[in-house]
């Protein structure tokens, strides 16, 4: 691309984002009127459009519509055909509407191999968002020359175009790495929502509490228990009386004092571990005022003070809210948040903050944010230490100690994963009623998964600060992978259809930390068409068919434990009638209530057999899926994981290096279609490592999952040298179901 065409470009789409329309149509005219099919000329076509469009000279627009209707490319045909539609329905332009955002992405010429840095608009022009939030906030200015905006390899974080398209429904081009948002109204005047139910919320805050403290007490008896038993085994020592007393009562009081103390303590951990610092109300004003408007009005009514505002130098864009009561409340905001989104979604976001601190789960939250921060903290630390390490032999020890931390870090973090989905339903409820926008809530979690997906792109792994916040954040960085790097070349309705429509999707959430995206969109959708109002998402009402039988597969291990338990019980009336008939005494083992547990492991053995043979079918060359077809797996809805697709995908190898990846917790594939989370498990012996394929261009081979959050189990990755590292998911399940299968045997037997 000529240099001057580049520069003509930048500046025409600067000066359409800044409403100087005569100067966009001067500066993008001579480029379109190329006559080529070229990116820069198609680039050029969509801005005139756009800048006709507003500027009132209509014919020009449809004239230049009815051009591109004529392009080789399907997307453009398509964008083209939408705005010819609109144009053509009205007489002369709509004034430009207000806290509207508005926005376009120019082509993104880099590779999987670019280098991941940050652009300025001199440097790397074609990469530029350039955005604006509302008609209360500075010019428009380009995204890539503030301080937490990035610049990602293919394919490009999807920013927001509206315009003139405002009305239009919301397509996606792959072309230009370009989403279209429908921009749907909010509510003028609206009717309250009917009063939710708050038992479940308060029943499930209260058994979260309950579940923390049981495996936190379990754990410290094992920990007592296994110092005691070491003590006793090393000479001249003697065990700890007080160790062996019940550390319940004390365990509890700590708890309570902790859920006290939460908001300071929290302060501290912030400040000290992720930068956290106090965030002025004025400076909050100058990005949403409406945020400020909001936050203020809710205090007055609930009569609390203005929750303290706090904010985290991220670029991820995340919000938070932690404290123990109303008065000593704090929203924490990252500097992404606030760069990539409008006012409107800034405010809104800010109002679900409230939701949590009017229903109190926030106080939970924080208990569990207070536990686990200084366990992965800890984790990162052993971590660092262990990556210092130069030999093999003196690694292994602290690896192992790495691995067990964040096991117990996971553990803890298990205990609110129900309470993290069910109380983001009742927040989006408020934060909806408090601003009647339900749509701007709509597009802010869109907007959220592809800035994680884009802060997860730029750093080439996840960063630890949204793994150990996780819990807390609007969108979890797990289900941000694929949806925030998808939508370039699919819907965000065909990818979340699977969320709304498929028979079994909740099943599928049992271990996730958020509920399905596509749920939340369905819900407030609803309240929108309650109030009237047009839909940012149109979802189908359709429900997906899904074989039953594919499901019980899928289950068939899990299944196999209450069927483990009749069997249990039938072995049990058997052996009571042998024994009243005196024809056989086995009144030793019946008595011995362990055997049910023997059979439990038996049911879950077979289950899993069962199952291994449709989980890990052959892959074989004819039948493999590549990248292409990605976004077509991706939309199914009916789409189980035991349907096991088998994929041959190429892309960069993303995630942590050295020993805080030492379980492949963390890998992810770039591929040209997206993000896909990867399953590995490492086989003992394996000349080389999968950290050391890590920022390479690799060759994945294995079995595509569609659940709550898409994964592929990996068969091979394989480099572009020849080097390649299995994966044994199927041995590796076949010695569980062994391993369970005998010692189910044995306690059957024995009793």
């Amino acid at each position: 691309m000529p240099s001057h065409a580049k520069s003509s470009l930048e500046a025409g789409l600067v000066a359409l984002k800044q409403g100087n329309y005569q100067t966009a149509i001067a500066q993008l005219e001579p480029i379109a009127s190329s006559q080529s099919n070229t990116t820069i000329s198609l680039q050029a076509q969509v801005g005139l459009v756009m800048a006709y469009a507003r500027s009132g000279e209509v014919p020009k627009a449809i004239a230049i519509s009815q051009n591109l209707i004529e392009s080789n490319n399907p997307q453009v045909q398509e964008w083209a055909k939408r705005a010819l539609e609109h144009l053509t329905k009205r007489k002369k332009p709509d004034p430009e509407p207000k806290n509207v955002e508005t926005g376009f992405v120019a082509f993104d010429n880099s590779t999987p191999d670019s280098p991941p840095e940050t652009p300025t608009l001199k440097e790397k022009p074609n990469d530029q968002l350039i955005e604006t939030k509302s008609n209360d906030t500075p010019p428009m200015v380009p995204l890539g020359r503030l301080k937490a905006t990035v610049a990602t390899p293919l394919p490009p974080p999807a920013a927001p175009l509206s315009g003139f398209m405002g009305s239009v429904t919301r397509t996606q081009a792959k072309l230009f790495g370009v989403i279209y948002w429908r921009q749907a109204k909010r509510a003028k005047a609206w009717q309250p929502l009917r009063k939710p139910k708050l038992i479940p919320l308060r029943l499930l805050a209260a058994g979260t509490f309950i579940a923390l403290f049981w495996v936190m007490r379990e754990m410290l008896k094992l920990a007592l228990g296994l110092i005691n038993q070491t003590l006793v085994k090393l000479p001249y020592l003697e065990p700890w009386q007080f160790l062996y007393r019940d550390p319940t009562k004390l365990l509890l009081v700590v708890l309570v004092i902790l859920i006290a103390v939460s908001p300071w303590l929290l302060d501290l951990l912030l400040v000290k571990f992720y930068g956290q610092r106090e965030f002025p109300k004025d400076v909050l004003n100058a990005h949403s005022r409406e945020a400020v408007r909001v936050l203020q009005r809710c205090s007055q009514q609930r009569h609390w003070p203005l929750p303290k505002l706090r904010i985290l130098p991220i670029a991820a864009p995340i919000i938070l809210t932690y404290g123990s009561l109303p008065r000593n409340a704090r929203i924490v905001v990252s500097q992404g948040l606030l760069e990539q989104l409008a006012d409107d979604e800034i405010a809104i976001l800010y109002a679900t903050q409230l939701g949590h601190i009017a229903h109190w789960d926030f106080a939970v939250m924080s208990l569990l944010l207070l536990v686990t921060v200084p366990i992965h903290q800890l984790y990162q630390q052993v971590s660092k230490w262990g990556d210092k390490i130069s030999g093999k032999i003196w690694r292994w020890p602290v690896t192992i100690l790495a691995s067990l931390i964040y096991g117990i870090w996971c553990l803890l973090t298990g205990t609110g994963l129900w309470l993290s989905q069910l109380r983001l339903y009742y927040s989006d409820r408020v934060a909806a009623e408090i601003t009647g926008n339900p749509n701007a809530l709509i597009r802010a979690l869109l907007k959220i998964a592809i800035g994680i997906a884009a802060d997860i792109q730029k750093q080439e792994h996840t960063s630890w600060q949204l793994e150990s916040l996780n819990l807390l954040t609007p969108v979890s960085h797990q289900q941000s992978l694929s949806l925030g790097t998808i939508a370039s070349n699919l819907s965000f309705e065909s990818f979340l259809k699977w969320d709304t429509v498929n028979p079994y999707r909740r099943w599928f959430m049992i271990n996730n930390s958020h509920p399905l995206i596509g749920v939340r969109c369905d819900r407030l959708c609803q309240i929108a068409r309650h109030w009237h109002l047009d839909t940012e998402l149109n979802f189908a009402s359709e429900p997906s068919k899904v074989k039953r039988q594919s499901f019980l597969l899928q289950i068939a291990p899990w299944l196999g434990i209450p069927l483990g338990i009749l069997f249990a019980g039938l072995v049990w009336l058997t052996w009571q009638i042998a024994f009243a008939l005196k024809f056989l005494n086995l009144k030793w083992i019946y008595e011995d209530w362990s055997f049910i547990t023997g059979c439990l492991l038996i049911g879950f053995s077979i289950g899993t057999v069962m199952r291994i043979n449709s989980f890990f079918p052959d892959i074989k060359p004819a039948t493999v899926q590549t990248d292409d077809c990605l976004p077509n797996l991706l939309s199914d809805p009916s789409a189980l994981p035991i349907d096991s697709i088998s994929v041959r995908l190429v892309g960069k190898l993303l995630g942590r290096q050295g020993t805080s990846n030492s379980l492949a917790q963390d890998l992810i594939l770039q591929s040209s279609a997206g993000l896909v989370k990867l399953h590995h498990i490492s086989w003992l012996g394996q000349p080389v490592n999968h950290q050391e394929l890590i920022g390479r261009q690799i060759i994945v081979t294995g079995w595509f999952r569609r659940g709550a959050t898409p994964w592929i189990d990996i068969q091979t990755l394989e480099t572009q040298s020849g080097k390649t590292i299995n994966s044994p998911h199927p041995i590796w399940s076949t010695v569980l179901a062994v391993a369970a299968q005998a010692w189910g045997a044995y306690v059957f037997l024995t009793g």
